[in-house]
């Protein structure tokens, strides 16, 4: 053969070989492409994963994909679902499940399992990842495809079937502390039945998730952290705020619940270990009203502790120094703040929770009208307690301005309610702000609260409340002085309503309200059965921890809790749906006032002056629905258009914890 010939024959075979390759590369990239798109994936997404799989200089053989979002936003690994594949030079090594990428799932991970292409999930992601998990639902086919057949026992579950072996499972523990342990380990294992659970067994699981026993979990949160669940930003960590909630692996964040936990419930500093309450809260916020758990994001801001017993324990969790306070707290604070709204949108709802008395009220004041958030334990209390008031009227057939309230303790809880009784005074009944003020007694640790006190001094939030009276001290004297129909303690001593008290109130009252408002049990002013026993049955009661029925003087009593939860979810879906920027006080008056509409005669007859726990998925609804109609008509709300049937609109968006409609695999191949 001539060279000339040979060289031909070259050329041929060499084009033959690049366009059988070039052919092979095009079919399977357009079989990807259309399957990824199918399953949710834009050509652009696609682009984006694609032309970023070369592998790091200096990594060796591994490569690292990072996933773009629709928005365009670039999550390099602080807030992207990075998918880590390493590559073999070894043929034996590339099997079946083995030679996908393999998706690194963070905890608490995207919700949305349609966000990724189907060939970006093994099998193991699917038993791994606690949005992802189904336990013993997983069908024979889901099992075959995703290759963890013979994983999982041969039974194939039902959702409700997997949720009452919880139930059961739970209640073979006696301890509270062990049931909240069990309740913490489902969350992280399979979280739709977690959610499922609580949704529907609210009663019977509230108290162990959150008050009374998360005060307990908090305390011993040393012993039972696991694995995260929120974000743990310190005061050494200023200047990079906005870097640490980059580390959060989720973009579309709604609702953050905040603490530094200085006041945990009635329990004190706890420092660090208050991570339960925001956790607590906003699992609250998915269970009761229905949104979606990766748009939430609990937060606790670490700067110190005060108490000696945490900073000697060996198992304490947090910085291990006195707390900071004065510029540069508050500079850490203002940078906190600045940093959510950067990162989150300037809509973010952002929920103070358990702050000291000193920086609730002026965090309050200085944010309120500068971004989305609400003090919890100032104006959710408030709320709740005012909804509790307005049943009460119904209950004994009175108005607001026919009572004398007295409060026992005159911090956040206290002040909020009080101000809120006289808001809903003035727009209910026409009463002037200054003549309901009038109506209202405070009473601290100091005493009662009058002008010209000489002891103690007043500071500016309670000085609205310094009526002119000479100084008393004791409660027992307060309430045989000003003879109030309405007693309201929310300072967390314990047993402060005595027999005596009680009794008084009886005395002068045919039927004396009050409230005993503090948690966890062990802080209660006073149990129902000892309101009821004292009162000759006549109590008006509510409380702020659960009680148990009472049956005496030949009727059945079944107090109700005036918990927080029947608000600050409400609150948060109503304001997160319509898009409000501020939160006023009316936003609470207006959920106070929904609340107590939902009472009935039916409730009022065995005493309860809340709608049973069991319906607070429907009343958080019926809540927002009515803080939307209000946003609309003040032009508060910014989402638009504006939807005509608003309940409607808002149901629309809630979690669905079910797991019907949810497959692991594509709808096409």
């Amino acid at each position: 053969m001539r060279l000339a010939d040979f060289k031909t024959v070259f050329v041929i075979v060499v084009l033959n070989v690049i366009v059988s390759t070039i052919t092979f590369i095009v079919v399977t990239d357009f079989c990807g492409l259309r399957l990824a798109t199918q399953a949710g994936f834009s050509e652009v997404d696609l682009t984006s994963v694609t032309s970023r799989m070369t592998p790091k200089p200096n990594e060796g053989a591994s490569a690292t994909v990072v996933v773009e979002d629709r928005a365009g936003f670039s999550e390099n690994g602080s807030t992207s679902s990075v998918i880590d594949s390493p590559v073999k030079s070894s043929a034996n090594t590339m099997e079946r499940q083995g030679s996908k990428p393999r998706l690194v799932v963070p905890h608490r991970a995207k919700s949305d399992n349609r966000a990724v292409a189907p060939s970006q999930l093994n099998g193991m992601d699917y038993l791994r990842d606690p949005k992802l998990f189904k336990g013993m639902a997983f069908t024979l086919e889901e099992r075959q495809a995703l290759g963890i057949h013979g994983l999982l026992p041969p039974r194939i579950k039902s959702l409700d079937e997997q949720a009452d072996n919880c139930l059961r499972n739970l209640r073979r523990f006696e301890d509270p502390l062990n049931r909240y342990m069990y309740m913490v380990d489902l969350l992280d294992r399979n979280e739709r039945l977690f959610y499922k659970l609580l949704s529907e067994n609210t009663d019977e699981l509230m108290p162990i998730v959150y008050t009374p026993t998360v005060g307990l979990a908090c305390q011993k949160f040393g012993l039972a952290f696991k694995r995260p669940q929120g974000l743990f930003i310190t005061i050494h960590d200023k200047g990079h705020v906005y870097e640490i909630l980059k580390n959060w692996p989720e973009t579309d964040v709604r609702a953050i619940c905040v603490t530094d936990g200085e006041r945990i419930l009635g329990l004190g500093d706890l420092g660090a270990q208050g991570m339960g309450i925001p956790v607590g809260k906003l699992a609250l916020y998915t269970a009761l009203a229905g949104i979606q758990p990766h748009q939430t994001l609990p937060i606790t801001l670490d700067v110190g502790t005060n108490r000696q017993e945490l900073l000697d324990d060996v198992d304490y969790i947090g910085l291990r120094h006195k707390r900071i306070t004065g510029d540069e707290y508050d500079a850490f604070i203002d940078e906190f703040m600045e940093a959510v709204v950067k990162r989150y949108g300037q809509n973010t709802l952002i929920q103070f929770e358990d702050f000291g008395n000193h920086n609730a009220f002026r965090f309050l004041e200085k944010y309120r009208n500068q971004y989305c958030t609400f003090n919890d334990d100032i104006q959710g209390t408030a709320s709740v307690a005012v909804a509790g008031v307005l049943a009460a009227l119904k209950a004994t057939n009175t108005k607001l301005s026919d009572h004398t309230f007295l409060f026992q303790g005159a911090g956040e809880a206290s002040i909020g309610i009080a101000n809120l009784i006289a808001m809903a005074m003035e727009k209910r009944e026409g009463i002037p702000h200054e003549e309901a003020m009038k109506k209202i007694w405070l009473k601290d640790s100091r005493g009662l609260i009058v002008k010209d006190r000489p002891e103690g001094g007043i500071t500016e939030h309670k000085a609205p409340f310094a009526h002119p009276h000479s100084p008393m001290k004791e409660l027992n004297e307060i309430v045989r002085e000003l003879k109030p129909s309405v007693l309201i303690g929310a300072a967390a001593v314990p047993k402060v309503f005595t027999e005596e008290v009680l009794k008084d109130m009886a005395s002068f009252n045919e039927k004396p309200i009050i409230f005993a408002l503090s948690n966890p049990t062990s802080k209660a002013e006073c149990t129902a059965e000892e309101a009821y026993t004292h009162t000759d049955g006549r109590a008006v009661f509510a409380s702020g921890s659960p009680f148990p029925v009472f049956e005496g003087f030949g009727k059945r009593y079944e107090p109700g809790q005036g918990n927080n939860a029947y608000i600050f979810p409400g609150v948060g879906l109503g304001v997160i749906t319509t898009g409000i920027h501020h939160i006023s006080e009316k936003v609470f008056l207006t959920s106070a006032e929904a609340l107590a509409d939902l009472v009935t005669d039916d409730d009022l007859a065995v005493g309860r002056l809340y709608p049973p726990l069991s319906d607070i998925r429907n009343i958080s609804v019926k809540i927002a629905t009515k803080i939307a109609q209000e946003a609309y008509e003040e032009g508060t709300a910014s989402t638009y258009p504006e939807p005509k049937d608003k309940e409607e609109f808002i149901r629309g968006t809630l979690y669905d914890y079910n797991y019907s409609g949810s497959s692991a695999l594509p709808k096409q191949y």
